[in-house]
């Protein structure tokens, strides 16, 4: 009788697991420790990657991995971790995994190897379906090896760029795009296939073919359009900026060497937007350390150089700072004068309020905005006295 209570005990308590949708490891769990508890349980490693802002990542936690059906699948071959991507781990995982989208669950085995990723919302039954498919699917690791192994035979790098593009790894996809054009810099925008790899995976500013384009973006807007093209060299000298920063341990400081080359690059390219992008990084990273000293005089600096012309988004994007009731009412104070500065120039015709951004239509014209923040950095609600 004994045993048989036993073995109904531990019935009921593998149906409640199965009945109870995934079970994840406790919160602050990281992946070395998922590892080492997937070794012990000879069990592959599920991650899912979510942000706190992402509808879709708070859709999946509500619909999908309560359900019965994929704790049945999930618990008894997964360790089962949700990590926060923007989180004190989370955020340096995230660009080493090249996390480029939410919610990306990533798939690994037991030694945190990755073997699949898959992206977005998906009902139940399709997410075990891809679950189970990415699980069995070691292509990408075996393209991974080659890569390393140093194959560059076109063929292969094209086959490994595609799972790179279907996996996002936006830093991996670059350089393996940077082998397929090397040698063709000022060719290859005659070639459809290497104008869609260019125009979709270069992302490094310092990529040969990029510094070519640049110099010399004639044949590729012929090619693909010169909007398309002024907007990828853009783009890619804008995204740049976010890789001059380090965050590590909560700590933030400028990576000099790299803002250095990075200025001289621009300089090598003729860039007109070059003090555009050195002052906007400095902006971020004084932001990011919360040192306002040197966050207003960057700002002023950007307001008095010539060719720059800061719009009254950014003007009210540089305010956001200045929500924080702790921040020094001195500086709160400069940046009111340069708000109200902007606005009485709309107000004398100097300049003319923005309606728009883009194709979206603006509720109210940007120097009613722009008043609101005054109010709003003294302490007035809306509308209010």
């Amino acid at each position: 009788m004994k045993k048989l209570t036993l073995i109904m005990m531990s019935f009921v308590v593998a149906t409640s697991m199965m009945a109870q949708g995934m079970v994840f490891e406790p919160e602050g769990t990281t992946l070395e420790q998922a590892s080492a508890k997937a070794k012990a349980e000879k069990k592959l490693i599920f991650l899912d990657c979510f942000t706190t802002w992402c509808g879709p990542c708070k859709k999946m936690a509500r619909e999908v991995f309560p359900t019965e059906v994929a704790g049945a699948y999930m618990n008894p071959k997964f360790v089962n971790l949700k990590i926060d991507m923007e989180g004190e781990y989370g955020a340096p995982l995230a660009k080493k995994l090249q996390i480029q989208a939410y919610p990306t669950f990533v798939i690994f085995n037991a030694d945190a190897q990755e073997i699949g990723r898959l992206l977005g919302y998906m009902e139940a039954s399709e997410f075990i379906k891809k679950v189970e498919e990415k699980s069995r699917d070691n292509s990408s690791s075996t393209l991974e090896e080659r890569w390393k192994n140093g194959d560059r035979d076109p063929q292969f790098l094209k086959e490994y760029l595609g799972t790179l593009n279907a996996a996002y790894k936006a830093d991996d996809g670059n350089d393996v795009a940077e082998a397929l054009l090397a040698g063709k810099e000022s060719t290859f925008a005659s070639d459809p296939e290497l104008c869609k790899i260019f125009m979709r995976n270069i992302n490094n500013p310092f990529a040969e073919s990029f510094k070519y384009t640049a110099k010399h973006p004639e044949a590729l807007k012929t090619a693909v359009g010169a909007n398309a093209v002024d907007m990828k060299i853009s783009n890619v000298l804008r995204n740049y900026q976010g890789k001059l920063i380090k965050e590590q341990d909560g700590n933030v400081s400028l990576d000099q060497e790299r803002f250095d080359a990075f200025n001289q690059l621009m300089k090598e390219l003729n860039v007109e937007e070059a003090d555009h992008f050195r002052l906007s990084t400095l902006i971020t990273c004084a932001e990011k350390q919360k040192n306002f000293d040197a966050y207003m005089n960057y700002v002023k600096e950007y307001l008095a150089t010539p060719g720059l012309d800061a719009d009254d988004m950014q003007l009210a994007n540089w305010v956001k700072p200045f929500a924080d009731p702790s921040t020094d009412p001195k500086y709160k104070a400069q940046m009111k004068e340069i708000l109200k500065a902007r606005v009485a120039d709309i107000k004398a015709g100097k300049r003319q309020p923005m309606t728009t951004i883009g194709n979206m239509r603006l509720s109210r014209p940007t120097d009613e905005l722009l008043e609101m923040l005054i109010d709003a950095m003294d302490g007035k609600m809306p509308g209010g006295h």
